[in-house]
């Protein structure tokens, strides 16, 4: 049986995709800083694990020029740059890789996106590595989901059950799906992601900014301290559903709280900075950053749950203006 190992499980690499000119980055000043950016995570991570990165067709010379030698290119047609969503899902049934190829339609057909090349992403990854595919039906992306390794998998209501993406599945016919393909037999669900993940260049909710397993019965879980912010309540709603709730084996889930950073709005917008989405890999943790007097304490929690891991804080505010974080950018292929 094929499962997908959890995140702090051994990595044989990361990969990742490079910004190129697209809807996301509306103008070459937000692809520079965009490039900046994810260049910083793939250094971050390329220090614990080797980092193949997907480009365009054509656009090797700038990603080499911000990547230096290190880290291995490949150039495939590309519309974006979110491996997370994109890439395949990594499952393993202890001796062979494969990859899930979940059906990508643009985050729910977002007006502005284009996926013509990216609904493709997954085969080619899988082709580099290697793999054989595992073909899904169900429109998911890989932001969407989060397991502990041992059977127990977050999901949201907005994301897998939205008419965006799966007009028409029951709540049953989506875990069965998706326990058929990561090897997982218990799903807790959410019933929303976090507001800013509604707007312009949202995910209509993705768990992965929201909460993810730290660890068997283990959850890490955004909160928002300010009541001003209208995810306030919808955290503290979050945190008491997760605490209600027993993992596959039957554990009470533990949470631990991670509260957001202390700005609440960017360009009249509120912001769902998020220290969730954190990428852990081979003796590290690359986890966002923005400037802001929470950054240190959250480096501290993630510390304390990874304490044979260098936590490593990247700053990840032009990564949230496309609508994601470290998390979304990177993809994990398992060791075996």
């Amino acid at each position: 049986m094929f499962r997908m190992p959890p995140e702090w499980a051994a990595h044989e690499r990361t990969w990742m995709a490079w910004p190129g000119p697209n809807p996301t980055f509306t103008d070459d000043d937000e692809l520079a800083e965009a490039r900046a950016a994810w260049a910083s995570v793939a250094h971050a991570v390329h220090r614990f694990e080797p980092v193949t990165m997907v480009v365009g067709t054509g656009q090797s010379a700038s990603a080499r020029e911000l990547l230096g030698p290190g880290i291995e290119l490949v150039e495939r047609d590309l519309d974006d740059a979110w491996m997370r969503d994109i890439g395949p899902t990594f499952t393993t049934d202890g001796s062979r890789l494969a990859a899930v190829d979940w059906v990508f339609n643009g985050w729910g057909a977002a007006e502005w996106a284009r996926w013509d090349h990216d609904k493709k992403i997954a085969r080619h990854v899988a082709d580099i590595a290697g793999v054989e595919v595992h073909s899904s039906p169900l429109v998911n992306e890989g932001g969407a989901i989060h397991v502990d390794g041992e059977g127990t998998v977050l999901l949201t209501d907005t994301v897998q059950l939205g008419p965006e993406r799966n007009p028409g599945w029951t709540r049953r016919q989506v875990e069965a799906e998706v326990h058929a393909r990561l090897g997982t037999t218990k799903a807790i669900w959410l019933p929303r992601g976090l507001s800013g993940d509604y707007g312009m260049y949202g995910t209509r909710g993705h768990v992965d900014i929201v909460a993810a397993f730290a660890g068997p019965g283990v959850v890490v879980a955004h909160t928002q301290p300010d009541p001003a912010h209208p995810d306030h309540e919808l955290c503290q709603a979050n945190v008491a559903l997760l605490r209600s709730q027993t993992d596959a084996k039957g554990r009470r889930i533990e949470v631990v709280e991670v509260p957001a950073p202390t700005v609440l709005q960017e360009d009249g917008e509120w912001v769902d900075y998020s220290y969730i989405n954190h990428y852990v890999c081979n003796g590290g943790v690359v986890l966002c950053a923005f400037d802001d007097p929470r950054d240190e304490p959250a480096a501290g929690i993630f510390r304390r749950l990874y304490p044979g891991r260098t936590v490593t804080l990247v700053d990840a505010r032009a990564i949230f203006a496309g609508g994601g974080g470290i998390h979304c950018i990177t993809q994990q292929q398992p060791k075996v």
